[in-house]
C-alpha cells in the first residue's frame, strides 16, 4: 500500500472511533435527560425521602379555592390569581409573590422619587401618579405577564397529556386492573403536571377521600373542562354502571377531536392573539423604557395639573382595551 492510502486509513479509523464514541456518549446524555424528565415531581420528592404528607402540603400550597356561587369580582379575581401562580409550577406560595411585587414597587417608586427630586422636578400629584405607575408596571404588571404565560404553557402541556393519560387508564382498566391502580399507573407512567396531580389524585384516594371528589378538585385547580367530563363519566359509571373503559376511549377521542377543532381556531385567530399581546404589553414596555432612557420627557410635563386628569383618563382607556380585546380573542370550542 502507498502512504497515501495508508494515511486514508488511519484518518478513517480515528474518525469513526471519534464518531462511534461520541454517539455512545452523547446518546446515554439524551438517554438519561429523558429518563429524569420522564420522572415528575411527586414522585422526585417521594425518592428523595419526603413523607406523603409533606409532598401533598408541597404540590397543594397554590392550590386555589373553591369559589362560593354568589362570589364577587374581587374573590375572582383573587381565585384566579392564585390559579395562575399554582400552573406557572413557581416555587414560591402566592403570599409570598404577592409580598415580593409590595416591597418591589416600594423600592422602585422610592428610588424614583429621589432621583426625581434630586432631578429638580416639583413633587406634584402627577410627578407621584406617574412614579407609582412606572413603578407599578415594573414591579407588577411585567412579571404578571410572564407568570401569565408560564401558566398558559403548562395549561396547554396539561391539556396535550390528558387525552394520553385516559388512553393509559382505558387499558389498565381493560387489563382487569381497578380504577385506584389504573390511576397509580398513570402518576409513575406520566411526567408533570399530569403526573403529580393523579398522584395527588391518588393519594387523597388513599387517606380516604372520594375519588369523584378529589378527581373533581383536581379538575377545579386546572379549570379545565376535558377533566369535568372525565369527572362525570367516572361518577355516572360509579352509580349506574356500564363499560367505562369504552365510554372513557369515547371521551378520549371527542377530546382529541376538539384538541384538533381548537388548534385550528387558535391558527385562524393566531394574527388576532398576538396583535391582542402586543397591544397589551407594548404600552408598559414603550413606558418603563422611555421613562428610564429619558425621565424628563414624561417629567416635565407631570407637573402640569392637566396631567393627572390626562393619564387617568389614558389608564382607565388602557384597561377597557385590554378587557375588550381578551374578551375578543378567548374563543371557546
Amino acid at each position: 500500500m502507498t502512504p497515501l492510502l495508508i494515511r486514508l486509513a488511519a484518518l478513517i479509523a480515528i474518525f469513526a472511533s471519534v464518531f462511534l464514541i461520541s454517539q455512545l456518549v452523547v446518546g446515554q446524555f439524551v438517554n438519561q435527560r429523558a429518563a429524569r424528565s420522564a420522572v415528575n415531581r411527586r414522585l422526585t420528592l417521594l425518592r428523595s425521602g419526603v413523607g406523603h404528607d409533606d409532598v401533598t402540603l408541597k404540590l397543594l400550597k397554590n392550590a386555589p379555592p373553591v369559589l362560593p356561587p354568589n362570589a364577587g369580582l374581587l374573590l375572582r379575581a383573587q381565585v384566579s390569581f392564585t390559579r395562575m401562580i399554582m400552573m406557572s409550577a413557581l416555587p414560591f406560595d402566592t403570599r409570598r409573590v404577592v409580598i415580593v411585587m409590595i416591597v418591589a414597587f416600594c423600592v422602585l417608586a422610592g428610588i424614583n422619587l429621589l432621583l426625581a427630586l434630586s432631578a429638580g422636578f416639583a413633587l406634584a400629584a402627577g410627578v407621584i401618579l406617574l412614579i407609582a405607575v412606572i413603578s407599578a408596571s415594573v414591579s407588577c404588571a411585567l412579571p404578571i405577564l410572564v407568570i401569565s404565560r408560564m401558566a398558559q404553557r403548562r395549561q396547554k402541556l396539561m391539556v396535550e397529556q390528558f387525552p394520553i393519560a385516559l388512553d393509559i387508564f382505558t387499558r389498565s382498566l381493560r387489563a382487569g386492573h381497578p380504577i385506584a391502580s389504573a390511576i397509580f399507573l398513570i402518576t409513575e407512567e406520566m411526567g408533570d403536571p399530569i403526573g403529580s396531580e393523579f398522584g395527588l389524585v391518588s393519594d387523597e384516594v388513599s387517606y380516604g377521600a372520594e375519588l369523584t371528589d378529589a378527581l373533581l378538585a383536581m379538575a377545579d385547580r386546572w379549570d379545565l373542562e376535558d377533566m369535568r367530563m372525565f369527572v362525570v363519566a367516572v361518577s355516572v359509571q360509579s352509580e349506574t354502571g356500564g363499560n367505562l373503559a369504552e365510554i372513557l376511549e369515547n371521551l378520549s377521542n371527542v377530546i382529541r377531536a376538539r384538541a384538533s377543532m381548537y388548534m385550528k381556531v387558535r391558527a385562524l385567530s393566531s394574527e388576532g392573539r398576538m396583535t391582542s399581546w402586543m397591544l397589551t404589553a407594548l404600552p408598559i414596555l414603550t413606558i418603563v423604557s422611555m421613562f428610564a432612557v429619558n425621565a424628563g420627557f414624561y417629567l416635565d410635563v407631570a407637573q402640569d395639573p392637566i396631567f393627572v386628569v390626562g393619564f387617568s383618563v389614558l389608564l382607565l382607556l388602557y384597561g377597557i382595551g385590554v378587557y375588550v380585546i381578551r374578551r375578543m380573542v378567548d374563543l371557546k370550542v
